[in-house]
């Protein structure tokens, strides 16, 4: 549930104008408009025409007096609009609804809605600031934004949003503009507010450029003071007008008139533009034939005259030109200034009429003849879309910017080399989406220290160092300078430390650096949302691409338009469902099913994970460890995965041997371990044992005849404790004698085959497998899986034994195990045969998350790539993923079991026949399908506390959840 609405505004429009008409508030239907407008006009006497100039500030904040206040200036006064600000959309719809009851003359809404009505709550308004908008190259997306936007104003009511803001940022001192400009560049800035307004006003709501003529370049807030703009008019023109010029060309609705001292262009010091007939009048309604409503800005703002008396300065303002009196220190002198001067002669009927006439033109155009009260019903729901979040994380993607890349440090590759830390500057509270995100790729540490020298010291141990700094989101004029200190902690790491700077604040934050010598990677993230540092992390490991190119410069370190662009490194990113094609509220249903299966305890907790083209969409964890237990399970807990070993092991370091040539499909077990040459199993190859189709038992239960009378480990092959003669840990103090597993080979060599040939699983291949391919490397198949395959993929909570390298609390035990090893089974193997070889078994022993699975399963998915780096041969892949034996009624490829032949099988029957996987006796699955680009992974410790409970598979639950994910799927 999101934090609703903002400090922020908009406006409630009908769209129905001719946008390319010389006066873009004119409507396609002009006659009727024009009727309407002498109708309403004619029907006013002189007070009431002149209280239709005057826009009020209405707050939504349950203030009585502002309440009681508005009332009577639309009563008495007949205001012609109002502003709104400081509440809720609930409050504001309500009042609005009030208001316009009471009102004579339809209201005109506005709001400030830059950045759009609704905050979530990680303090991150709808949209990002257009300062982040002007790092991103696809203008669609900004007229998208402005679409969007636009509907959230005509869903609250809102006709006139002030915005967009298209001051040409030239001076990073800006007090006031700063975040709220597109930029430093005319051009740039003219595409993204031209961009914005067609997106806005084609969603039927009036933009308004702001502010007239160019507020960019002073270091001043004209909320204080009245800012000085000492440039020539030559200047002016070419820049600071530049962008009005294009958009009224294209059918711009209205413009704000700016508080600014411009000498250039108004000879009469201490006049500021909003008060100059020569800047309103002369240059921009007959220099600029601009035809649309001018605005003031507050007319209550400090420094923006000398006058003293109220009302002088409304009557000046519309003397000047303007249309709309915006924020009235006082509306009743105001208007009895406005009507003395009317009588007395100051100003004509053909001046008055010439205003009012356009503000009611525009309230024609946004459907205000024919007043529909705002429904109240789901308006928070209707303010917090979904497609507004995708947009949203669309933008972000865009946006984010490289700013340097020494070596090409970005995005980080050869992960197994990399010992990463995360150090932490700036003033935001909670930056631990960051992290988070940052250890969905790879061991990230986040290091704290009270003093330099004691981070330093711990800093030791790290290649590589990502520096943050997170400022406050809360608004865009938050202060994003770095702190003295913090500028002198980064030298020193960057002096000592290879560092990666990520700074989720405005780019002038880089100003302050006074070298960047030693800093050899720099990312420019502009805010620090939950979705900003999502996807910044995502863009360091290279999961996104990098496209944003800075909007503004930052002294002589880098100038506009800086950005090193680089493609996806094709790991797995993260986001919204409906970005590839998915259903949010559909993939609910997984929920549900993964609740209803704990209800039912066909397993005390479970982590489930949904891929597709290369995005994480789903991925949650349910339930808790143990049935009795408190220990929840988390997304970082790992579960031993069972036979998922055969894919995730074995079968990739076979699949590198067959591409590197060393063996093929057809290769027969003779051919690659010499004691298979006089054994009865000498010809079968690796394709026909691999695919179940050899004759070869199913299993034994080794572990039986290592046990005595009672039924317990026999002393002759066990021991508590370890020792030369005794070192294969079976679990906790106990040790199997160690030449045990060469027993196993041997009985597995010895054995006999099935009387007949047909389809029938079995785990001796991967036993065998296991024996040839750490004989071949002269080591240990867990060494050779984490060196080849899990250590360069980022894949740390992937391993084999993992109770020597992590906590119990991270490790969901599989079993209370009382028939051989009597004791809960807990970060050891569960599989006895893999137990009784130290833990590392070819088909079973590897432990893991959700998380590091799909990793494994994308990179078979993406043929053999991923993360920058090829594993695995393209055609090896498809050697593997093909059934050789469909017709003799194996379902099973080479290693990867495959979509069912008849009506039962390990799918839900919605697979593609390309696609593939494998499950595990504990309860887990994995399966990928090709054709759909879906990964899906379903972890469970189904066998805890005994493996007799089969519900899981009796009900069918994984298939299950298998055939809602592909219910899900939308286009």
């Amino acid at each position: 549930m999101r934090f609703i609405f903002s400090l922020i505004f908009c406006f409630y429009i009908f769209p129905s104008s001719a946008q390319n008409s010389k006066n873009p508030l004119a409507t396609t239907d002009a006659v009727a408009q024009q009727k309407w407008v002498d109708s309403i006009y004619d029907g006013l006497n002189l007070r009431q025409r002149i209280g239709q100039l005057f826009m009020a500030r209405a707050l939504s904040n349950n203030s009585k007096s502002n309440e009681t206040e508005i009332a009577k200036l639309i009563n008495d006064y007949h205001i012609g609009g109002l502003i709104y600000s400081k509440g809720g959309p609930v409050k504001q719809a309500k009042l609005n609804n009030q208001y316009q009851a009471i009102s004579k003359v339809p209201l005109l809404i506005g709001m400030d809605a830059e950045w759009g009505l609704s905050m979530r709550l990680d303090s991150t308004y709808a949209f990002p600031y257009n300062m982040t908008l002007g790092a991103i190259k696809d203008n669609t997306l900004i007229e998208q934004m402005g679409h969007q936007l636009g509907e959230h104003c005509k869903r609250i009511g809102v006709h006139f949003n002030f915005a967009p803001a298209v001051d040409i940022n030239t001076n990073p001192k800006n007090p006031i503009i700063g975040n709220r400009s597109f930029g430093e560049d005319r051009d740039n800035v003219t595409a993204k507010a031209l961009a914005f307004m067609k997106g806005m006003q084609g969603a039927g709501v009036l933009a308004n450029a702001k502010h007239f003529p160019g507020h960019g370049d002073t270091d001043t807030d004209s909320h204080k003071t009245l800012p000085t703009i000492n440039f020539n008019e030559r200047r002016i023109d070419s820049i600071e007008l530049y962008p009005y010029k294009k958009l009224i060309s294209e059918g711009l609705s209205s413009v704000m008139v700016a508080h600014l001292n411009v000498p250039s262009l108004e000879p009469i010091e201490g006049t500021p533009s909003s008060l100059s007939k020569h800047i309103v009048t002369d240059i921009l309604k007959e220099r600029l034939q601009f035809e649309g409503l001018i605005f003031t800005d507050a007319l209550e703002m400090k420094g923006v005259s000398n006058f003293s008396t109220p009302g002088d300065i409304d009557l000046a303002a519309f003397l000047a030109g303007n249309d709309v009196l915006l924020i009235s220190e006082n509306v009743p002198i105001a208007i009895d200034k406005m009507v003395d001067a009317y009588v007395n002669n100051v100003y004509t009927e053909e001046r008055l009429a010439h205003s009012v006439k356009k503000i009611l033109m525009a309230k024609y155009k946004v459907g205000l003849q024919d007043y529909i009260p705002i429904g109240t019903a789901n308006l928070v729901e209707d303010l917090n879309r979904l497609k507004d979040d995708l947009l949203y994380e669309k933008l972000i993607e865009n946006a984010i910017t490289v700013v340097r890349n020494q070596k090409e440090i970005l995005p980080l590759r050869h992960l197994a080399t990399k010992e990463i830390a995360y150090v932490e500057l700036g003033d935001s509270l909670d930056n631990s989406a960051y992290l988070e995100e940052l250890r969905k790729y790879t061991k990230v540490h986040h290091i704290k220290a009270d003093k330099l020298d004691e981070l330093l010291t711990k800093l030791q141990n790290y290649n590589t160092v990502i520096v943050g700094l997170h400022k406050s989101n809360v608004n865009p004029w938050k202060p994003y300078q770095f702190s003295d200190k913090e500028m002198i902690w980064l030298y020193e790491m960057a002096r000592t430390n290879t560092v990666i700077l990520d700074v989720f604040a405005s780019p002038y934050a880089l100003i302050d650096l006074h070298s960047i010598e030693n800093i050899e990677g720099i990312v420019v993230s502009y805010q620090n949302s939950e979705i900003s540092m999502r996807k910044s992390a995502q863009l360091i490991f290279g999961a996104i691409p990098a496209k944003g190119t800075l909007p503004v410069s930052t002294a002589e370190h880098f100038k506009v338009g800086v950005g090193y662009i680089y493609n996806s490194l094709q790991s797995l990113s993260y986001g919204l469902p409906e970005s590839v094609g998915m259903s949010s509220e559909k993939l609910k249903k997984l929920d549900s099913m993964a609740n209803i299966t704990i209800a039912h305890k066909a397993a005390p907790g479970l982590q489930i994970l949904v891929a597709r083209k290369g995005k994480v969409i789903y991925n949650k964890a349910f339930g808790k460890h143990t049935y009795d237990g408190n220990e929840m399970v988390d997304l970082d807990d790992m579960y031993d995965v069972a036979s998922l070993t055969k894919i995730l092991a074995t079968l990739p370091l076979l699949m590198e041997l067959e591409g590197k040539g060393i063996v093929s499909t057809e290769t027969k077990l003779s051919q690659i371990l010499p004691e298979y040459r006089d054994s009865n199993k000498k010809n079968i190859t690796l394709k026909q044992m691999l695919s179940h189709y050899a004759r070869l038992k199913p299993w034994i239960p080794f572990y039986t005849a290592t046990l005595d009378a009672n039924k317990k480990p026999d002393p002759k092959f066990y021991r508590r404790k370890s020792s030369p003669m005794f070192n294969v840990k079976v679990a906790e103090e106990m040790y199997l004698r160690h030449d045990y597993p060469d027993t196993i080979q041997k009985i597995i060599r010895d054995t006999d085959l099935l009387p007949s040939l047909s389809y029938r699983y079995s785990d001796f291949p991967y036993f065998i497998l296991k024996k040839y391919i750490e004989r071949y490397y002269n080591k240990g198949l867990d060494e050779l899986v984490q060196e080849h395959f899990y250590q360069p993929m980022g894949a740390n909570h992937t391993t084999y034994n993992p109770a020597s390298k992590f906590s119990n609390s991270q490790l969901v035990p599989s079993e209370e195990d009382d028939y051989y090893r009597y004791q809960t089974i807990q970060g050891y193997v569960h599989d006895m045969g893999a137990a009784m070889q130290n833990g590392v078994g070819g088909h079973a022993g590897i432990f893991s998350n959700s998380n590091d699975v799909a990793k494994i399963m994308q990179m078979y998915l993406q043929k053999g790539f991923y993360g920058g780096k090829r594993y695995l041969k393209t055609e090896t892949i498809d050697k593997f993923n093909t059934c050789y034996y469909c017709e003799d009624g194996v379902r099973r490829g080479v290693g990867f079991d495959k979509p069912q032949l008849g009506t039962a099988g390990p799918t839900c029957g919605c697979v593609s026949l390309s696609s593939f996987g494998h499950s595990g006796f504990t309860g887990t699955y994995a399966w990928a399908d090709p054709d759909e680009e879906i990964i899906y992974v379903f972890l469970s410790n189904r066998t805890y506390p005994t493996a007799n409970n089969n519900i899981l598979l009796k009900e069918g639950i994984r298939t299950e959840i298998q055939r809602l994910i592909y219910e899900a799927i939308i286009d």
